[in-house]
């Protein structure tokens, strides 16, 4: 199951109503259980989805890759967000638990997700880029993510962000991955908000409590538009927008990139009191 996105123009964005930046921009369809579901984003050729597996799911190729199999010409990051799974790539298992990423490489034929108990189903969030080469399948769970502390409870911006799927930790083509957690009192994340127009990125927000929400701001940072998510949801963030949130109560989100520079620290920061 999938859908295809287009890329718009920052002209074209400027125009569009709340209806219109919602079906271009806003993937709402995740964590469906007993389903592989997929977005396929002309931003990078970039692909977000979820697998939430009741009995065992395969990973299928679809149309838009016009390939033998899903991971022929491409890579995939893979973070849990629910209960304890696993993955089978190519006849080895890797055990998950919840926020325990994988990273599988190039060239892995067969991918089949499972789950411990159906009960509590594991929920996989799953990331896809074009890669060039096969680098090695790995996991990475929390302890062994790069830990990075960031704002304060005074701008209501404390945050620990895990890099997971990055440099120092995996070796990738172009895929990044990480997962962003909000302290309690603290709602903004990605604050200075920036651009970087080497690389596109997908956020997809979780543990928004119920009856909450966040407000995710996009745009040009003269032009900046907003979009309000809910818990599984998630947004895709063009190279020439900003991406940046701010929610009713503390949550996490997890960001997803690629593009031409695998440098983390590479981005545009845009002042907060010159954002419109």
């Amino acid at each position: 199951m999938y859908d295809t996105r287009y890329a718009s123009s920052p002209e074209a964005v400027k125009n569009y109503n709340t209806k219109q930046l919602r079906d271009e921009f806003l993937i709402d369809n995740l964590m469906q259980e007993d389903k592989v579901v997929l977005t396929y984003s002309h931003y990078d050729r970039y692909i977000a989805g979820s697998a939430v597996p009741l009995k065992s799911l395969t990973l299928e190729t679809i149309d838009p890759l016009k390939s033998e199999y899903f991971l022929e010409r491409r890579e995939m990051g893979i973070i849990n967000v629910g209960g304890k799974g696993s993955i089978e790539v190519d006849g080895k298992l890797y055990h998950l638990e919840s926020k325990e990423a994988l990273y599988i490489g190039k060239g892995n034929k067969e991918v089949h997700f499972n789950s411990e108990d159906i009960a509590n189903p594991a929920k996989f969030y799953i990331n896809s880029a074009p890669a060039h080469r096969n680098f090695l399948t790995k996991k990475v769970s929390k302890i062994e993510a790069n830990k990075i502390e960031l704002g304060s409870l005074e701008t209501a911006n404390h945050r620990i962000v895990n890099q997971m799927i990055i440099g120092g930790i995996v070796e990738t083509c172009q895929l990044q991955m990480g997962m962003t957690e909000l302290k309690t009192g603290s709602v903004w994340n990605t604050m200075p908000a920036h651009v970087h127009d080497r690389r596109m990125e997908v956020y997809y927000y979780l543990d928004v409590p119920k009856d909450q929400a966040v407000c995710h701001f996009m745009g040009q940072p003269q032009e900046t538009r907003h979009i309000w998510v809910q818990n599984d949801q998630a947004v895709i963030s063009p190279p020439w927008s900003i991406h940046s949130g701010s929610g009713t109560s503390n949550y996490t989100f997890i960001w997803g990139m690629a593009g031409e520079n695998l440098d983390y620290g590479d981005m545009d920061v845009c002042k907060i009191n010159e954002l419109r």
